[in-house]
């Protein structure tokens, strides 16, 4: 259900800047994970530029109202200015998808950062965008939707409104009994299974599992893949269990994942199935596979609550996606590179997300 205003682009001037000079009523506790106030005292696993923090602020409680601009950058645009810009930014950035290889499945990425308090969603969603281009070639078109303070110029920003906008666009752009569609969304979750989507002090709507499902099926997407990563990530298979789809999440209904936190560079199914399987295979499921061992085992060494990803495999999409390996010839290793690297905490906790 969506639990905040719905039509950002049509609020007046005045409306919004009211708004923005007032302070953001507090969300529901549900928008955020309960489970991470008891998060875990070890340390992650031992990843280059990636060690988590309990995320005390998202899962205990809402931020003061008086640091709703906080994060703000100092120079740059107002909230006002950023949100009457998205139709411009997100045009510019569909005009940017390059043309679609004829004769051959094309995959569209869209990578989604719903966060903007903590940098490891952005740094995981653009990533996804450099690797899956990089390392797969011309038939990969991707799209980054992120809330980040420091890229309020140069993604759209990650909106249910931009999200239905970018599909509208791909749906008029794709060959829709051939090409897929892949969504990878990044950020927290809760029990209830919404996506925490946040950028203070602009009133964004959250997005639930039902949501997710019903975006969707506005538009005839034959092939999705669609990877939920958050914590309570398992609660968004029911409503997106399909034919041609394949959905993929960091944990299972009632369990968190682990790796956020400012002192993060990436999540750990980030890191696990992007950085490290996706750079050994082009083949989607057996980089799940791969991943899901490879958290297990920090989880392991670590005394961590399993998180237990999960996988649903939908009639034919396996068949189609094998079929687009086929056209490929995967590139060399993409190195993970997050712009502004977070500190080597080695003794710092992992975070819940």
């Amino acid at each position: 259900m969506r639990i905040a205003l719905t039509a950002l682009l049509a609020f007046a001037a005045g409306v919004l800047l009211m708004l923005v000079l007032s302070h953001r009523p507090p969300l529901s506790p549900a928008t955020h994970s309960p489970a991470a106030t008891t998060a875990a005292t070890q340390a992650g696993p031992a990843m280059p530029g990636s060690s988590g923090e309990p995320d005390d602020e998202k899962a205990g409680g809402d931020k003061p109202d008086d640091s709703a601009l906080d994060n703000w950058p100092a120079q740059g645009p107002t909230p006002e200015q950023v949100v009457y810009t998205q139709p411009r930014l997100l045009r510019e950035a569909l005009a940017k998808l390059t043309p679609r290889v004829a004769g051959k499945p094309n995959l569209y990425l869209v990578s989604f950062a719903g966060d903007g308090g903590e940098d490891v969603f952005r740094n995981e969603a653009e990533y996804a965008a450099i690797l899956f281009t990089s390392r797969f070639g011309a038939t990969v078109h991707p799209l980054v939707l992120a809330n980040n303070p420091d890229t309020l110029e140069q993604h759209p920003l990650a909106t249910w409104s931009n999200l239905e906008s970018s599909l509208d666009t791909l749906a008029g752009v794709m060959k829709p009994d051939e090409d897929i569609l892949m969504l990878y969304l990044t950020s927290h979750g809760d029990q209830d299974h919404n996506l925490l989507v946040d950028l203070d002090p602009l009133p964004l709507d959250q997005i639930g599992a039902p949501d997710l499902a019903d975006i969707l099926n506005k538009h005839h997407f034959k092939w999705k893949v669609v990877v939920v990563n958050a914590c309570y990530s398992g609660g968004f298979v029911p409503k997106l269990h399909g034919p041609g789809t394949l959905v993929l999440t960091a944990a299972r209904t009632d369990r968190s994942s682990f790796g956020c936190g400012s002192d993060s560079d990436i999540t750990y199914f980030g890191r696990a199935w992007l950085v490290d399987a996706l750079n050994r295979t082009p083949d989607l499921i057996e980089a799940f596979k791969q991943a899901s061992g490879e958290i297990g085992q920090w989880e392991k060494k670590d005394e961590l609550t399993p998180s237990e990803p999960q996988i649903d495999i939908g009639n034919g999409i396996a068949d189609q996606l094998a079929l687009w390996r086929k056209s490929i010839t995967p590139g060399p290793v993409v190195a993970f590179q997050p712009p502004h690297p977070a500190g080597l905490l080695k003794t710092a906790p992992a975070g819940q997300h």
